[in-house]
């Protein structure tokens, strides 16, 4: 790998400096606004399908709250355990903006803790793969984070591209190593996405990835029979990653309010398989999840 860190973090710092739809900065000081105490908040990132495809109005917006500690993740002693043993915690927010309500789902966990989580020796790729994408600085307390927010996004793109060598062919070029790092990632997590959503992804983030591939890799990069490709750790990492997975299903079964709900419009949003609830589905969601969980296996919607 032959990174060109300056036009590697350029490139980063121009793409979370566009703008936002106003919604999303309603939804992000929402957010921010049930974390300040303590040290406070230092960032919000906006992330996700909803800078995408989608819209505010058709999907739940994607937000990470940034925040100085632990202590401001969580007023409660076994939310921040929670939060530093199997990050992140997530919450539901809404927000009034122009006579609607919009709605977000967001997550919280200290910067800190957030830029460890993208270093190559993270074998779980949940943060990295996530932030390797584009996403936006919706609002950022002083430069000094900035610059913080640039690194740890900078390090996700690199580690995302030294998992993809790892499963890259020769022959292949930048589309393909972030195709075949996409799809890798999905295998780690409970993910209920189609066979072409990797590639659907590079295609709607083209610009973006042949640059950050020619910022780490170098331009006109492919892969070759003589080239130094990473030790692939994808059995283990799919292993570990699924019980983190059910880790985090549980733990945000305790703050994320509708969850059940949210998780059946996801599952049928991506995978076309229409998911019925029950009434005691809806109050109980970890329940729900572990009833469903084998009928959604066998029928392709979770894989």
């Amino acid at each position: 790998m032959t990174v060109d860190p300056d036009r590697l973090h350029a490139l980063i710092a121009e793409e979370i400096a566009r703008p936002v739809p106003p919604e999303v900065a309603a939804l992000a000081e929402a957010a921010r606004a049930r974390h300040e105490r303590g040290s406070g908040v230092r960032a919000v990132l906006a992330y996700g399908s909803t800078l995408r495809e989608a819209t505010p109005e058709e999907s739940l917006v994607d937000l990470y709250v940034l925040t100085e500690d632990l202590a401001a993740v969580s007023p409660r002693l076994a939310a921040r355990l929670g939060c530093r043993l199997v990050p992140p915690n997530v919450h539901y927010t809404e927000a009034e903006h122009e006579g609607r309500t919009w709605r977000a789902k967001h997550a919280v966990l200290p910067l800190a803790l957030f830029a460890r989580k993208m270093r190559p020796d993270v074998s779980n790729p949940y943060f990295w793969a996530r932030f390797s994408q584009p996403c936006r600085l919706v609002w950022c307390r002083d430069k000094a984070t900035r610059e913080a927010v640039v690194n740890a996004l900078a390090q996700a793109v690199e580690t995302m591209l030294r998992a993809g060598l790892s499963v890259a062919r020769p022959g292949d070029g930048w589309r393909e190593i972030w195709i075949r790092a996409l799809e890798a990632t999905y295998t780690t997590e409970l993910r209920p996405e189609s066979a072409s959503r990797a590639a659907l992804i590079v295609e709607r983030n083209a610009d973006w990835c042949r640059k950050t591939a020619g910022a780490v890799l170098g331009e006109n990069f492919r892969v070759t029979a003589e080239t130094p490709r990473p030790a692939a750790r994808w059995r283990l990492r799919i292993i570990a990653g699924k019980v983190l997975s059910i880790l985090r299903l549980a733990k945000a079964a305790f703050t994320f309010t509708g969850g059940a709900e949210y998780i059946a419009w996801k599952i049928e949003r991506h995978s076309g398989v229409h998911v019925e609830l029950k009434p005691w589905q809806k109050r109980h969601p970890l329940l729900a999840a572990l009833w469903l969980l084998p009928g959604l296996l066998r029928r392709g919607a979770i894989r």
